[in-house]
């Protein structure tokens, strides 16, 4: 089937098979999209189906429908229109629109019909009104309460209605609403049960729900029914069909007392694994069904006055399914065609063929059997679109193909034959001449007037091309090739041209460089006069891209210049010599001779502390032997690769391992080999593994240890951590040693931290400032490692012990105090600052700000402080020992805000470069400071500070001078006046802001 955007044509005979892109060339039409089964709700808001087909094809296709195999006049029904290959029904209609549909679509080269496609309608009545009769039943019999649906389409579900809605009945052992009668069963009535029952049905497409009338069901009065055996009211058919695939449902219930209980089994077989029980087991159900799931199955129900059993039989089947379907073919007239398509299924399918839509009747040239068609010595009326239906009783599959029928007299297409052709004495020449023609057509050959007659050197080749071996000047000449069929011929001319084969010597044939220099290949040819010769460089079989090589190749034709050579250029040269007529080519080889090349990966056999043998294995030594061997080591603590001591200390090229000394114990190493020879040193091996030296006791001991300042009664030994690199195994640690100076014995800690950097040893009884004699050593899991060397420190000389006196605190502004203090000097605990800590009248000295001085500094400046404010101060000594005691509590407060009120009424009046200024007093509010003095200032930065409300400025230079009054208080300067700007030129005038 044609299912891409290719449109693709097999042939049976010797001719071309071409797959030819859909826009070229004209086809029969191949469906995109054919129509499916619809189901059509009766209330359906939409008003209308649309059954859609599509089919592409050159020409475009065009379209018909039929319903029930009869082909429908879209003219005749104003509800009908086609849109594209789409049949829409308005206004859907059950008895006249309801059945089977299928596309026919047609164009130039035939039809094709679609599969069928279902239309039905989806609907559910009402129930009859009438009244329904009460079932009256002795308590413990069976009862049987009928549904009686209404007509509808298609399926619909059941369940009952006890006495209102939407109280339903709960289905159990006891009682089973059955899916396909939707009666109710009861197998043993109980008083329980009496009650009205009503059936609701409700339609799967449309989900419509109906009621029935009221069933009511009664005890009768004359007893109570005794105990009775099984009777299977509900049962499967004696035969269930089921698709493969699907789910199948079988039904099982019986009236009885006791109430009966349910089995199920597959009768000479195991129940599949995947079924389930429903509904108490009234049910049987096995999803996805297969094959092998068909057989028997019984239902067995009892109790304990007796048992009954039904059995039925469960077939499956499956629709028809290709495995072999068409392939477009063409064929020329006169050949036979052969068909073949083959389908599974159960019941196995047969087939049917159409032609253009129509069933295809057998004649004598025509054969149909067993999903064969075979039409013997096709002609054009064979040609059309063919259908293969394989179907069985449950569904039908159609696989389409078209047939061509070539039928034309030979022609040559432009270009098709070589016009002129040139080759070399000796060669073979092989002159084509394929013209297109169906049937296939007779060729013959001459050279000039004559008929070509063939020998062992000259051969006609089935298709048709002339073959000349050995070729000689002979050969030269005019040949004309013709192709005749039934239809008519057709003729094409070649000339022949015989020259002299070009021959080539490529020099130097092998030569060996050294990195860095270059050298010229000269390839010389000897060819024909009358031919333009191209020379072609390659290297190992490639062409050499002379723009990437990086300047290193350089051609002029004949000669290739190599500068500057690398190891990578090495190989096998190639100039090819070509010809319109021939194409000979030659070698050379280069070695090229450079530093060697990577050794081999390295191997680390034995491992010891400081030790490590290697071995590898020996890289390319570019044609110059390798004289020695560099052995290199990376640790995490080294700088990248260094070189490290081996033995033997120099290592020869012969050699291919050697062993690392000197390494640090318990430390991760990688190696790597390096290689030299008389040019150069090569690349490094690959790294070996990473490998860790044997542990060791540690060999070096800490330095740089010296005391430093702590607490009063505390020793503090501090020193350099050593590094991982030296502490040489597991567990490594510090043993710190001290003793006063001059007692003999050691006292010794353990300090278990690698990381570790000082120790704090604290003794009440020890005075401050007391010498002692300390050194550190080092320790691993191996043992004990060196000591430092002695040095002498003093245990702390503690914190200050003193209060500073005399302590006073001044407010500056409204956001500074000034406070000042004096310390009695100390011959321990010697001050290193002091800190001021200070708070609000109404806080708590916990919520102190702190502020701190280093050195010996006497006096400190608060800043940022809220104005009008009483804050309390203490001031403490503090060194790295700790703090001293405060000072006692003193008192100071901010001043108040200066005054918010600018000076008003500013007059000036100018004369010459001087300008007299007067303003009103400033009154200040009561929380503001109270006005000392006021303040002129202007842009040359002059300021004048007077008590009274007037001033004189001077203005000495020529400009523009912006001058502005505030007032003064103790709390800061007040706001601003507005600014005057005054000229400096002579005259006299008042302005009055």
């Amino acid at each position: 089937n044609l299912l891409s955007d290719k449109v693709t044509f097999t042939k049976t005979s010797e001719t071309q098979a071409p797959c030819i892109s859909a826009e070229s060339v004209d086809y029969g039409p191949v469906f995109v999209q054919e129509p499916d089964d619809v189901i059509f709700p009766t209330d359906s808001e939409e008003k209308k189906v649309s059954l859609n087909c599509q089919a592409r094809g050159n020409p475009a296709p065009i379209y018909r429908w039929l319903r029930n195999g009869t082909e429908i006049d879209i003219e005749s029904d104003y509800r009908y229109s086609l849109i594209e290959g789409s049949f829409i029904i308005s206004n859907p209609n059950e008895a006249k629109d309801s059945g089977q549909y299928q596309c026919l679509t047609t164009n130039v080269f035939g039809s094709i019909l679609s599969r069928e496609a279902t239309l039905q309608f989806a609907y559910l009545g009402n129930f009859s009104g009438r009244t329904r009769s009460a079932v009256s039943v002795r308590e413990g019999q069976g009862v049987v309460l009928m549904c009686s649906p209404p007509l509808h389409s298609p399926e619909i579900i059941y369940s009952w209605v006890f006495n209102e809605f939407p109280s339903f009945v709960a289905e159990d052992s006891r009682r089973f609403i059955s899916q396909e009668t939707g009666n109710l069963y009861i197998s043993k009535v109980q008083t329980s049960d009496v009650g009205s029952y009503i059936c609701l049905v409700k339609n799967t497409v449309t989900n419509a729900r109906v009621l029935s009338p009221p069933t009511p069901l009664t005890l009768r009065n004359d007893g109570v029914m005794g105990e009775y055996e099984p009777k299977i009211e509900v049962h499967f058919p004696y035969t269930v069909t089921a698709a493969k695939g699907t789910t199948v449902k079988m039904e099982c219930f019986a009236l009885g007392n006791p109430v009966p209980t349910i089995s199920w089994r597959k009768v000479n077989d195991h129940n599949p694994s995947k079924a389930r029980l429903r509904k108490s087991q009234a049910v049987l159900e096995i999803p996805n069904v297969q094959l092998e799931d068909a057989g028997m199955y019984e239902c067995k129900a009892e109790n304990s006055r007796g048992r009954n059993v039904f059995r039925g039989q469960l077939q499956v089947y499956t629709y028809p399914h290709w495995v072999e379907k068409l392939n477009n073919t063409q064929l020329d007239s006169g050949e036979q065609l052969r068909w073949e398509c083959k389908a599974t299924g159960k019941p196995r399918p047969t087939y049917h063929w159409l032609k253009n839509g129509v069933p295809l009747c057998a004649q004598s040239r025509v054969e149909m059997v067993n999903g064969v068609l075979m039409i013997h010595s096709v002609n054009l009326s064979d040609a059309g679109m063919y259908q293969c239906l394989a179907e069985n009783k449950y569904g039908t599959i159609y696989a389409s193909a078209e047939l061509k029928i070539l039928a034309s007299a030979p022609t040559f297409t432009l270009n098709q034959m070589k016009k002129t052709i040139i080759i070399t004495r000796g060669q073979e020449v092989v002159i084509e001449c394929k013209p297109q023609a169906s049937p296939k057509p007779t060729i013959t050959w001459k050279k000039g007037d004559k008929a070509v007659r063939e020998n062992k050197r000259i051969t006609v080749l089935p298709d048709g091309s002339l073959q000349i071996l050995n070729a000689s000047k002979s050969d030269e000449g005019r040949y004309l090739c013709q192709g005749e069929n039934v239809f008519g011929s057709a003729e094409t001319v070649a000339s022949v041209f015989v020259k002299e084969p070009t021959r080539i010597d490529l020099t130097p044939k092998r030569t060996e460089l050294t990195v860095g220099e270059s050298i010229v290949l000269s390839c010389k040819a000897i060819h024909d006069n009358t031919l333009d010769v191209t020379f072609y460089w390659t290297l190992n079989g490639q062409p050499i891209d002379f723009e990437k090589e990086g300047g290193h190749f350089e051609t002029s034709s004949a000669d290739l210049m190599i500068r500057n050579i690398l190891l990578m250029h090495a190989g096998r040269y190639g100039c090819r010599v070509q010809t319109t007529a021939d194409s000979v080519s030659d070698e050379a080889e280069l070695l090229v001779r450079g530093p060697p090349g990577p050794p081999g990966i390295v191997i680390v056999e034995e491992i010891t502390e400081t030790t490590a043998t290697l071995s590898w294995s020996p890289g390319a030594d570019n044609h110059s032997p390798i004289s020695t061997y560099n052995l290199q080591a990376r640790s995490p603590f080294s700088l990248g690769w260094q070189t490290v001591k081996t033995v033997p200390e120099n290592i020869s090229g012969d050699m291919e391992s050697a062993v690392a000394v000197e390494l640090n114990p318990w430390v991760e190493y990688e190696f790597r080999v390096v290689a030299t020879n008389k040019i150069g040193t090569g690349d490094p091996s690959a790294p070996s593994r990473v490998i860790r030296t044997s542990e060791a006791v540690p060999k070096t001991a800490p330095a740089n240890v010296s005391g430093r300042s702590g607490r009063r009664h505390e020793l503090v030994i501090a020193w350099e951590p050593v590094s991982e690199e030296f502490q040489n195994g597991e567990g490594f640690g510090y043993i710190v040693a001290f003793r006063p100076n001059g007692t003999r014995g050691w006292k010794e800690k353990m300090v278990t931290s690698s990381d570790a950097s000082k120790f704090i040893y604290r003794d009440e009884s020890v005075p401050p400032l007391t010498p002692f004699e300390v050194k550190v050593g080092v320790y691993n899991n191996k043992g004990d490692g060196p000591f430092s060397p002695i040095v002498v420190i003093c245990s702390a000389e503690g914190e200050p012990s003193a209060a500073p006196t005399d302590v006073k605190a001044t407010g500056l502004s409204v956001s500074e105090i000034l406070v000042a203090w004096k310390h009695i000097k100390e011959s321990l605990g010697r001050p290193q600052g002091f800190e001021v800590g200070y708070w609000k009248d109404m806080e708590q000295e916990e919520a102190s700000e702190k502020v701190k001085t280093e050195g010996n500094e006497s006096s400190i400046i608060l800043t940022g402080l809220e104005g009008n404010t009483l804050y309390h101060l203490t001031v403490r000594a503090y060194n790295a020992a700790g703090y001293g005691p405060p000072s006692s509590t003193v008192r100071a407060a901010t001043k108040k805000s200066p005054p918010s009120q600018a000076p008003t009424n500013v007059m000036w009046m100018q004369d010459g470069s001087h300008v007299s200024l007067g303003w009103e007093p400033v009154r200040p509010l009561a929380n503001e400071s109270d006005v000392m003095g006021y303040k002129v200032s202007h842009s040359n930065s002059q300021v004048i500070e007077t008590q009274k409300t007037s001033a004189v400025v001077l203005l000495p230079d020529v400009g523009v001078y912006i001058i502005e009054v505030c007032a003064v208080s103790e709390g800061g300067d007040g706001t601003a006046s507005s600014q005057i700007r005054v000229p400096s030129f002579s005259g006299k005038f008042t302005i009055i802001f």
